[in-house]
């Protein structure tokens, strides 16, 4: 395993044994409507009941379940064993079926020529240092007319310093930056501290997406932000910089094109 997927697997390892953020499992709350809690902006129509998902880097006991109550056939991908480990025990206890996979996410072999109706990914492409190897793992798995619902990390928010200065949050990162991000903080909203987080560029975040062969039908900024919130918390600090992007996109009948990744990727330019 690449040395980037090997620490990052054992930080959300560590996460789960610590019962870091993140790593919480569904609630009886969100049971009671279990595809609303998942889909707020209504994206699946509705109705998912028979439908093949597939829940991209999202292990941890709560995606894969509710989609599953919902009516979803459900095969969930991670790279962290400990988070599988809560798929298959809340699955248990909740009474649904899902399919655990441990798999990078920019390597899906592991599911062979198998077909989704609906792909979903929360949250977990900073992880990998090229997005466009997702899109085109994901391409390759996700029915012509399918939807792939991703969500990303802002690059402007992954820039940013997480205090401000006396003039207000300076970008502190470079746009072009392709080594992983400095080691983050504990208790950072944004980042997750013993991760390897990378900065992925509007080009590669929706254009290395049109090139996988979708088409974006709709895109939302999730509403993290307080504008009366005290200076210096992550509330404050989102009407600057934007936490996150989530993305609608439809997968056409169209061939992905040539993957382009840029400078070659080598594990000792990948730690700082």
């Amino acid at each position: 395993m690449h040395p980037i997927l090997e620490h990052n697997r054992q930080a959300w390892n560590d996460r789960v044994r610590t019962r870091g953020r993140h790593t919480r499992t569904v609630t009886d709350k969100e049971l009671t409507d279990p595809l609303r809690a998942v889909d707020p902006d209504g994206w699946l129509g509705g109705d998912i009941r028979g439908k093949r998902v597939l829940c991209l880097a999202a292990g941890g006991g709560l995606q894969s379940i509710l989609y599953a109550a919902a009516g979803g056939v459900v095969t969930v991908v991670d790279l962290s064993d400990e988070m599988l480990e809560l798929d298959r025990a809340i699955a248990a206890e909740r009474g649904v079926q899902v399919n655990p996979v441990r798999a990078s996410m920019d390597d899906l072999s592991a599911l062979g020529d198998a077909k989704f109706d609906i792909i979903i990914q929360p949250v977990s492409t900073c992880y990998v240092p090229h997005v466009s190897l997702v899109y085109h793992q994901v391409a390759r798995l996700q029915s012509a007319g399918g939807l792939y619902i991703s969500q990303h990390k802002q690059p402007v928010s992954l820039q940013t310093a997480a205090m401000p200065s006396p003039d207000g949050y300076l970008i502190a990162e470079s746009y072009y930056r392709a080594e992983a991000l400095p080691a983050a903080s504990e208790g950072l909203m944004h980042r997750e501290a013993g991760t390897m987080e990378f900065i992925h560029r509007w080009s590669q975040l929706v254009g290395d997406l049109c090139r996988a062969g979708y088409v974006i039908e709709d895109l939302a900024e999730p509403e993290h932000y307080n504008p009366q919130a005290q200076r210096g918390t992550a509330a404050h600090r989102y009407c600057f910089a934007p936490p996150y992007v989530k993305l609608k996109a439809r997968r056409t009948d169209a061939q992905p094109a040539a993957i382009g990744v840029g400078r070659l990727w080598t594990p000792d330019s990948a730690v700082e």
